[in-house]
């Protein structure tokens, strides 16, 4: 069973941060990161498309330059990390890292700062399914896994079925049956955000292969409370 840590430990310190991925790589086997490029196209680590809600600054990533970027406080005094400065974090501490493609366009940055890292222990999803396509062109070897948006249709199950290795469905989405067809084209099922012991013992008795959740530690108790 795979605890996977949202945005880092987003339910203990600032998502996407450098403090949140040190907290979360305590307990978890992966942690979920998101990508987005700057105006000088690098890639930096943050969720929103707009700066308001998780940093001191305003308006859009993608019309600051790194270094302006970087002078922002991103929550506690932490700053956006970059792509390069998180992925050897995460795997010299042993972990994996699943990295989320937030913009189409930006697979050709984002692979060439994979290439430089063995891609055992790398993962990279979206909900757009031609993000991940791109980026298995650039890096035949690279895992992927879809995101299934709040108007989930069965293709994802039918549609290049051979494409994904993992589909993470939003938790409500969750039935035997899921699962089960899942499984029977071949992917792991990793739903998200699970942090409450009724979710994540529902989803545990459906079958599924792992958890997004916000507090790995916590959810880790949790589950060896379910399973033992």
């Amino acid at each position: 069973m795979w605890i996977v840590g949202h945005r880092g430990t987003r339910g203990i310190a600032p998502e996407n941060t450098m403090k949140a991925i040190n907290e979360g790589i305590k307990c978890a086997d992966y942690v979920e990161l998101d990508v987005r490029l700057s105006h000088d196209n690098a890639p930096v680590i943050i969720h929103d498309a707009r700066l308001d809600r998780t940093t001191s600054g305003t308006g859009h990533v993608n019309d600051l330059r790194l270094k302006d970027l970087r002078g922002l406080d991103a929550g506690d005094g932490e700053k956006i990390p970059t792509l390069e400065e998180v992925v050897p974090v995460v795997l010299h501490g042993g972990k994996g890292l699943f990295i989320e493609i937030k913009e189409p366009g930006s697979e050709k940055i984002v692979s060439s700062v994979l290439s430089n890292f063995q891609k055992v222990k790398i993962i990279c999803v979206s909900f757009h399914s031609e993000s991940l396509a791109v980026m298995k062109s650039y890096l035949p070897d690279l895992q992927t896994g879809i995101i299934v948006p709040n108007n989930h249709k069965d293709h994802h199950f039918e549609e290049k079925r051979l494409l994904y290795d993992f589909i993470l469905p939003r938790q409500d989405f969750l039935s035997h049956e899921f699962v089960r067809k899942a499984h029977d084209s071949g992917m792991q099922v990793i739903p998200w955000t699970l942090n409450r012991k009724a979710e994540l013992k529902r989803a545990i008795s459906i079958g599924i292969d792992g958890v997004i959740t916000d507090d790995p530690c916590n959810t880790l108790r949790i589950i060896k409370t379910i399973i033992l």
